[in-house]
Parts: structure tokens; C-alpha cells; sequence
């Protein structure tokens, strides 16, 4: 790997030396076990720790396929779907790897007794299979986490409709979590030269999702002047919403779960913020058996004190039971409520009069397709949003990285250094970057 990161580091090394490389028989990689799917049986989601079960091991390097590409991966980042994947909730991903390695004599490869995880990378391209245009040895990229097999009509208006979307490094193998990844030539983006290799790294999954999820016409389809509540508004999904409604002319109204956390939406530019230590709502009783919608007027109170006495357009929801019931009842009448992830749990409970009587919609969103990840990952690129990272650690460390998001102990993303020796390296257009340091620095506390 060394003769790999000294031509990546030299940075004048051409494509067809690039395609001279020696790869490796194998490589560094963050792995979870499938004889080890059971050990978290009988604890509570609190209780699991990832520092167990997330390895740091060498794994055989996999056949390169058609369509495809070995990319050396300077920086990943961690993703809740990560520590899903280390905890083995809420079911354990060696299911998904099974079911397509069943695909084909190609996807076979997948179904492997380890996963190399990740979803996230920034990095430089080594080698690409037979297929492959667009990309050549020696770019500097980012990949976002769509896995989409593009042979039903399904997926050609919306990849992510495709019977055979998955998510790289979740429910694909061989992520980027790692020295090398392999990844789809369709998952590829120019990498924003501007960015350090772990600023460039940190976007990818969440702001895609925060994309199509706040501004696609598949989502919410965000308008100036829109009254948005965005649910843990600092943090690596809200963040990235909070920027697209600020950018956009709406009207974010932030939540957040500490004064520190206020702080950086402050400096983003958000004004309507709400601090939940401070209100202490209790959206459900003790025994989280049952709402209190009393609590659901508090909230729809303080709201309208902040926006002029104005109820909100769209809902930005990913906590999911904790809130659903309060984010449907605060929505305006034909307003919009956004949906993916709960992180709090999946079983939504709210009161159906609320939605049905006054015309609400709940709109259902997973991460993105190419051209709304691309979009996303062009405003990054012009500096116009901005990297959320928090945090940075080594790959040895990736089990406490998973650890502090599974505890909600960051704010924004967790950065992880692959081939990378450290942080601060791979910034070229350095120009862009000091106009926007400032921005860049918000999340950081700086």
C-alpha cells in the first residue's frame, strides 16, 4: 500500500502509471463477522457496543467486474447505518449480502463470512473494469453509497425505485471503511478540491439524503420562503438540511439538544432555534406506551412564537418514534412531512385526524439517485454547502467513532482517516478554500 499512497501523495503521477501499480492480494479493512451476528443477543440498543464487534483486519482483495472500480480510499466517515451494521440491528446485514450474492455469479463475491462496511469515501481511482469511460487511474473522487443494477424499467426514472437498489457498504460488501474500496463507475463523483480528504469525505451519504429528502421533487420540494423543521438540526443529516433550507430562502426552525449544538446552526445562519434541554418535552409517558399531545400544542406554541405566528411547510424527520406524532400535528394544513432513517425507532405512532382532516402529506425518502447526489455533491464542490465534520479518526479507532455516533455523542459527521498519514492533506484549489474557512470551520468549533 505505501508504493500506492507515495504516487497519490506526489501528486503528479499519471493515469497510465496509476495503471501500473502493483495491487495488493489484500488490504486494511473495518469488518464485522457473521459467526459474531448473536453476540449482542439480550441487550438493550443502548447496551450494544460496536467496539466489539467492528474488526480492523487484512481481507482478500475482491475481482474487479465490469462497470467497476478499485478506488484507494484517503478519508471515510461513519454513518448510523454503520453502527446499525455493528450492532446488527435491526437485522443483521449479512441477510442483504446473501440475498445478492444469489443475484449472479458476479455478486457472488459478496456473500462473504466478513463485511467491510462503510458508505462514504474520498479518494483516488486505481484501476477500472472493462465498461468504464468516464474514469481513468490517478482521479481524485467521491463516491456516494447507490448500488443500482439498472436492468429493470423501474429504476429509469428514479434509480432509486430499481428492484435491485441497495446501499453500498450496508447492504453491498467491500465498502469504504478501508484502504480500497470497490465501487460502481456510477457512484463516482469529482472530488471538491477545495476540501481536505476527510472534509471531502464526510458528505456523501447524509448530504445526498438531506437532498432529495428537503429539495427533490421526490422529496419535499422546498420553496423560498417555506417555514422547515428540521429535527437534530446540527447534527450530520440536520445539518446538511439546515444549509439547504438557509441556501434555498426558506425558513429553518432548528432543533437541537444542547446550547453548544445551537451555537453552530447560529453560525450557519439559522436565527429560529429551539434548545430541547431547555422546553424538556415529554412527547410520551415513563413507559413510552402512550403521547401527550398537550406536549405536541407546547411545541406547535413555541414554534409560532419563533416564525411570526406562522405553522410550519415541511417537516425534516428522521428521529422517528420519539417525534412522528408531534411532527405530524405541528405541520401546517397541506403541509409536508419528510421521513427516513428513525433512529429512535421504527414504529410510528400518530393521530390519522391530524393528516387526514387537514390534507398533510407524509413523503417517504431514501438517500438519493446519481443525479441528485451529483447536484448535491455540485454545490459542496462550489462551496455554496459545506462539509459537516466534526471529528476525525484513524481506522483503528473506528469502533469508538461508531461508539460516540451510536451514543449521539458528536455533532455533525464523524470523519475516519484511511491511506491518509493525517488530517489537512489534499486540498488543491486553495483559493476557494479561504474564501469559505469560516463555513468550513462552523462544525468544527472554530
Amino acid at each position: 500500500m505505501q508504493q500506492i499512497l507515495d504516487a497519490i501523495l506526489a501528486g503528479d503521477t499519471a493515469s497510465e502509471d496509476f495503471a501500473n501499480l502493483d495491487l495488493p492480494e489484500s488490504y486494511k479493512a473495518v469488518t464485522v463477522h457473521k459467526d459474531e451476528a448473536t453476540m449482542f443477543e439480550g441487550l438493550t440498543t443502548k447496551e450494544k457496543d460496536p467496539r466489539k464487534s467492528l474488526h480492523v483486519e487484512d481481507v482478500a482483495l475482491p475481482e474487479l467486474g465490469p462497470g467497476e472500480a478499485y478506488v484507494a480510499v484517503m478519508a471515510s466517515a461513519i454513518n448510523y447505518n454503520t453502527v446499525w451494521t455493528s450492532i446488527f440491528e435491526p437485522v443483521s446485514t449479512f441477510g442483504f449480502l446473501e440475498r445478492y450474492g444469489r443475484l449472479s455469479p458476479l455478486t457472488k463475491r459478496h456473500d462473504l463470512p466478513y463485511h467491510v462496511v462503510g458508505s462514504d469515501l474520498s479518494g483516488v481511482v486505481l484501476k477500472t473494469g472493462p465498461g468504464v469511460t468516464k474514469w481513468k487511474g490517478g482521479d481524485r473522487v467521491v463516491a456516494h453509497c447507490l448500488s443500482v443494477e439498472m436492468e429493470s424499467a423501474d429504476g429509469h426514472n428514479d434509480s432509486m425505485l430499481d428492484p435491485e437498489q441497495r446501499i453500498w457498504g450496508f447492504e453491498t460488501n467491500f465498502g469504504g471503511l478501508a484502504h480500497i474500496a470497490l465501487v460502481k463507475s456510477n457512484q463516482l463523483m469529482p472530488k471538491p478540491e477545495h476540501l481536505t480528504w476527510e472534509e471531502a469525505a464526510s458528505p456523501g451519504l447524509v448530504n445526498s439524503t438531506a437532498y432529495r429528502q428537503l429539495v427533490s421533487k421526490n422529496g419535499g420540494a422546498m420553496k423560498q420562503g417555506d417555514n422547515v423543521l428540521i429535527w437534530g438540526a446540527s447534527g450530520g443529516l440536520g445539518g446538511f438540511a439546515t444549509q439547504y433550507a438557509l441556501n434555498g430562502g426558506a425558513n429553518p426552525v432548528c432543533v437541537v439538544s444542547n446550547e453548544e449544538k445551537a451555537e453552530i446552526c447560529r453560525k450557519m445562519g439559522a436565527e429560529m432555534i429551539i434548545n430541547r434541554s431547555e422546553e424538556k418535552w415529554q412527547f410520551w409517558n415513563e413507559d413510552n406506551t402512550e403521547q401527550n399531545p398537550k406536549e405536541w400544542l407546547r411545541l406547535g406554541k413555541k414554534i409560532r412564537e419563533l416564525t411570526g405566528g406562522e405553522d410550519i411547510d415541511i417537516v425534516f424527520e428522521h428521529p422517528g418514534r420519539e417525534t412522528f406524532g408531534a411532527s405530524v400535528f405541528v405541520t401546517r394544513k397541506g403541509g409536508t412531512i419528510t421521513t427516513c432513517a428513525s433512529t429512535t425507532g421504527y414504529m410510528h405512532e400518530y393521530d390519522n385526524r391530524y393528516l387526514w382532516m387537514n390534507l398533510k402529506r407524509i413523503v417517504s425518502s431514501h438517500f438519493a439517485n446519481y443525479r441528485e447526489s451529483w447536484e448535491a455533491n455540485r454545490l459542496i464542490a462550489q462551496g455554496k454547502i459545506h462539509p459537516t465534520l466534526s471529528r476525525t479518526y484513524t481506522l483503528d479507532e473506528v469502533g469508538q467513532a461508531a461508539l460516540d455516533v451510536h451514543q449521539n455523542k458528536h455533532q455533525g459527521k464523524v470523519g475516519v482517516l484511511a491511506l491518509a498519514p493525517e488530517a489537512g492533506l489534499g486540498v488543491l484549489n486553495t483559493e476557494l478554500r479561504e474564501k469559505h474557512i469560516d463555513q468550513i470551520n462552523a462544525f468544527r468549533g472554530v
